[in-house]
């Protein structure tokens, strides 16, 4: 153990900052592109608070094709695109367009999910009061939805996460470059089940973390 944590710890350490910096920084990208669609996907609605069902529909048409995209082939469809925002098309700061644009169509229907579990009493509520439109999607639709959101957020994380894997057998650094280099193509399967090993963990980090966090959320839960 102590012979491969010398050989290979630097590297492991490397990968993991590189596969969190990508997992962090496309999340948050994702989600600046993927919640406003998310409310618009659900405000638009028949019966919602802004109903515009034929714009609904074409909207709701081109999120699902985005999403039906396979990430890889995404991935190389857009070289240019990537190559024309990152000035390249290998590294990890590279790897963030594939990956925002990817996770941003399913980050949207989460956030539709999400949405639209809130009490329509509620809404109703609120307009009986005399709430605005944005007042209804700030102050009631994005706040009742908290502890969905965050539940939501853990599955586009660790979705998000499993992406990265993917990228660096292209060379776009991280775990996943580790496990493709040494353990697809040298057969070094101790390096391949470490780098397992560590993105297991990572998910139970996330996906406990969020569980515990949306409880507390959870008006329920007080």
């Amino acid at each position: 153990m102590t012979e491969f944590l010398n050989q290979y710890g630097a590297l492991l350490v490397q990968g993991t900052l590189e596969t969190l910096y990508m997992t962090g920084f496309a999340t948050l990208f994702a989600y600046v592109l993927g919640l406003p669609m998310g409310v618009l996907l659900t405000v638009t609605k028949e019966g919602s608070i802004a109903a515009a069902p034929r714009f609904h529909a074409a909207f709701g048409w081109i999120v699902n094709l985005l999403r039906s995209l396979p990430f890889i082939i995404l991935m190389f469809f857009i070289i240019p695109l990537t190559r024309l925002i990152a000035g390249t098309s290998i590294g990890a700061t590279a790897a963030l367009v594939p990956l925002t644009l990817s996770a941003a169509p399913f980050v949207a229907r989460m956030v539709e999910q999400s949405l639209s579990e809130v009490d329509g009493g509620v809404i109703e509520a609120a307009k009986c009061m005399g709430a605005t439109r944005m007042q209804i999607i700030l102050r009631v639709l994005l706040v009742e939805s908290v502890p969905s959101l965050l539940r939501g957020l853990s599955i586009s994380i660790i979705t998000i996460l499993g992406y990265t894997a993917i990228t660096g057998s292209v060379g776009a650094g991280g775990l996943g470059n580790l496990a493709y280099r040494f353990g697809f193509q040298r057969y070094q399967t101790d390096v391949m089940y470490a780098t397992v090993l560590i993105l297991l963990i990572l998910v139970c980090v996330v996906q406990i973390f969020f569980d515990i966090t949306a409880k507390k959320a959870d008006k329920r839960n007080r």
